[in-house]
């Protein structure tokens, strides 16, 4: 939804402080929204406001003394109105949330957030006038259907309603046609019972194929009787409708006096332009109403363009007149030339041609807009007497449920034909709602083909951070993070976070690579270590993706072999969450692992509902804890409490703990009294890319 000047908020805002009421106002017209303001002083003030200025929208402090949060939803109710009422909070809790739910209320808004105040405002307005929106094209499809049977009733043609073969409505005229004398005598009778003897085994098969689901014929040609049992030749138009909100048949029946071939032909030239031979534009838009409506329930994407030649004045100031007809001509003889088999043309206005390409994404639609532009473009246009050199603007829109209505359709292809016009011509424009989702998939695309590259062309790299035991000998251990590198010639050595790029490798299935990439790396880095004569346990992070593959098993035993490193120096690790939902994969996984040395620990452990639990199935070296606890842990009692709990239970079990991002000194004193064994952190030192933390 919109806002404008033009659209202006009834707000009513129950609080006892002018000055707060005054400061929510200011701050919805900052962000561009009309508001006329009103706030009750008392409860008889806001019953005559609602009745006599009713608003679009109440903001009600919770603690309102003035009118209070429990009178206002009373007289909300009283109104009969839909009124949304949005409670102002200073801060939210489970039970405000609840409460304020239970009253009736829409909502909750943050009164010291003013972002979060505007954005809840424009939702729930936009909510607003969507509902209202919906009851008004109610109303308008009733009485739009009032309007309809008053014209059944008293049309000519013979109409009756079908469902499922029975009759359920028919028209005086259908009536009339069979010899009935009201309603009551064809009620419920079978449309079969209508159709003379010879054709019935026809229309049964007809209409079994209905009763499938299969779409209707246009029409259909048969022998009808009469209820005296005169026959005559009909044709029957079928038509999908409702009656009553029941699904069924619309089923106009006229005689056949005149030759079904020469009605056809007639038919025939009663779609198409005496001119050019293409369809009328009352033929061509009841194919684009259907392209909509199939768009609009996400059947497919369909493509409209206008085309228009360029100068059309001038070029007839230079043929003439009288030879106007003769242009038109040649530029609908050159659409049909440049259009595909499957697609609809027609002349659309004096000098104005639309072209329907069905079940066209938005690169067919692109390029046959730019071959119809081409088409002009580059050859001449030739009539009887004349050949002229014309170019073409054409003009588009992509059809998907983003746009599936034909007033906007139109509308957004002929802003980009007169926008192609105003350039100066001989141009083509597509508007497409889907834009926004093509650009997305570009951007995912762009992502997998850079993470590919960087596994192709060695582009990864770690960066470590040092691990400090809090309790015993020092100990030189370190957690090994990826980055990658940037690829771009103008990048320098930037490095991306896996946050950036993980999810997308998870979506398009290249974590497994990844974790291979991460693995080896660290093997052959302890491997270099060892070497040098130093014993460097490092931590690595792997992802669910690998339980599922045995080949980072054997990936470890080449590594570990090719490297010379000793497997023990190794520690995996699984978030708690991945180990839960794939246990009996991750057992598997560390009974394989467990052989040559290395170990398998738990992070974002006590994350769960009962973390401890999963240590009965599940033997992890090492039990990182959720930095959900770390963050800001001086400043948090519970979440200190919750560290103590963890770390004692470890250390019954004998299972080391680990606390990361540490970020003062406060933390680091807390976590020592707890009993945590391992602690890390920017407080302790960032990672890096060197291993030169001296641990003594």
């Amino acid at each position: 939804m919109q806002f404008g000047k033009d659209m202006v908020l009834r707000l009513l805002i129950v609080d006892d402080s002018v000055e707060a009421a005054e400061a929510i106002v200011s701050a919805l017209r900052n962000s561009g929204i009309a508001v006329r303001p009103t706030r009750p002083e008392s409860e008889q003030e806001l019953a005559a406001l609602i009745l006599q200025h009713p608003p679009d929208l109440v903001l009600a402090a919770r603690n309102s003394r003035h009118v209070s949060l429990a009178k206002l939803m009373q007289a909300v109710d009283a109104s009969g109105k839909d009124l949304p009422v949005l409670v102002m909070m200073e801060a939210v809790d489970e039970t405000a949330l609840l409460g304020v739910m239970e009253i009736g209320a829409r909502g909750i808004v943050l009164r010291s957030n003013t972002g979060h105040l505007q954005n809840r405002v424009r939702a729930e307005w936009a909510d607003l006038e969507a509902r209202r929106s919906l009851r008004k094209l109610e109303a308008q499809v009733r009485e739009t259907e009032r309007r309809c049977d008053a014209l059944i009733d008293s049309s000519r043609d013979p109409i009756a309603y079908i469902h499922e073969g029975m009759h359920i409505r028919a028209n005086a005229a259908y009536l009339e046609m069979f010899g009935f004398e009201s309603f009551e005598d064809i009620e419920g009778m079978s449309l079969l019972d209508l159709v003379a003897p010879g054709q019935v085994d026809g229309f049964k098969q007809l209409l079994k194929q209905l009763s499938k689901g299969e779409a209707p014929p246009p029409s259909y040609e048969t022998q009808a009787r009469t209820l005296d049992g005169n026959a005559f030749p009909a044709v029957m138009e079928f038509t999908p409708a409702t009656y009553e909100s029941e699904h069924c048949l619309q089923v106009v029946l006229r005689r056949q006096e005149i030759d079904p071939e020469l009605a056809r032909e007639v038919e025939a030239l009663r779609q198409r332009d005496q001119v050019t031979g293409l369809l009328n534009r009352a033929t061509f838009l009841r194919q684009l109403e259907d392209a909509v409506a199939d768009a609009a329930q996400g059947q497919a994407h369909h493509g409209l363009l206008l085309v228009e030649p360029d100068h059309y004045n001038q070029l007839l100031q230079e043929i003439g007149l009288d030879q106007a007809d003769q242009l038109v001509a040649a530029c609908g003889q050159r659409l049909r030339e440049s259009i595909g088999p499957d697609d609809i043309a027609a002349r659309f206005s004096e000098h104005q041609f639309a072209v329907l390409t069905l079940r066209s994404d938005h690169q067919h639609t692109s390029a046959l807009a730019e071959r119809l532009r081409a088409a002009f473009s580059e050859r001449v246009l030739e009539t009887d007497h004349l050949a002229l050199s014309a170019t073409a603007s054409v003009g588009g829109v992509q059809i998907g449920e983003k746009i599936a209505s034909v007033t906007a359709v139109l509308g957004k292809a002929s802003q980009c034909l007169q926008s192609a016009i105003d350039i100066g011509g001989n141009r083509s424009e597509l508007f497409d709602p889907g834009a926004a989702d093509r650009a997305e998939e570009e951007r995912i695309a762009a992502w997998v083909a850079r993470i590919r590259d960087a596994l192709d062309a060695d582009r990864f790299v770690m960066n470590y951070q040092p691990l400090i035991n809090l309790h015993g000998e020092p100990i030189e251990m370190y957690e090994a993070y990826l980055r990658m590198q940037s690829a771009g010639p103008d990048d320098g050595s930037e490095l991306v976070q896996p946050l950036s790029f993980l999810q997308v490798a998870e979506e398009h299935g290249l974590l497994w690579e990844i974790d291979r990439w991460v693995v080896g790396k660290a093997i052959q880095v302890i491997g270099e270590r060892m070497r040098q004569g130093k014993r460097t346990t490092l931590l690595v992070k792997i992802t669910q993706a690998s339980l599922q593959d045995e080949s980072l098993q054997q990936h470890i035993v080449e590594q570990l072999a090719k490297h010379g490193a000793d497997g023990k120096l190794l520690v995996l690790q699984l978030p708690e969450s991945k180990v839960f939902t794939n246990l009996r994969a991750a057992q598997e996984f560390q009974s394989r692992v467990y052989h040559y040395g290395v170990r398998v620990g738990l992070e974002q452990f006590g994350a769960g509902l009962n973390s401890f639990q999963l240590l009965n199935h599940f033997d992890a070296a090492f039990l990182k804890i959720d930095r959900g606890y770390t963050e800001e842990l001086a400043t948090h009692p519970d979440h200190q409490q919750r560290i103590r709990e963890i770390a004692e239970k470890a250390r019954e079990l004998g299972r080391q703990t680990i606390a990361e991002f540490v970020q003062d000194a406060a933390s680091m004193s807390l976590l020592f009294a707890a009993g945590i064994d391992y602690a890390q952190g920017h407080f302790l030192a960032a990672a890096g890319p060197e291993m030169d933390y001296d641990f003594q």
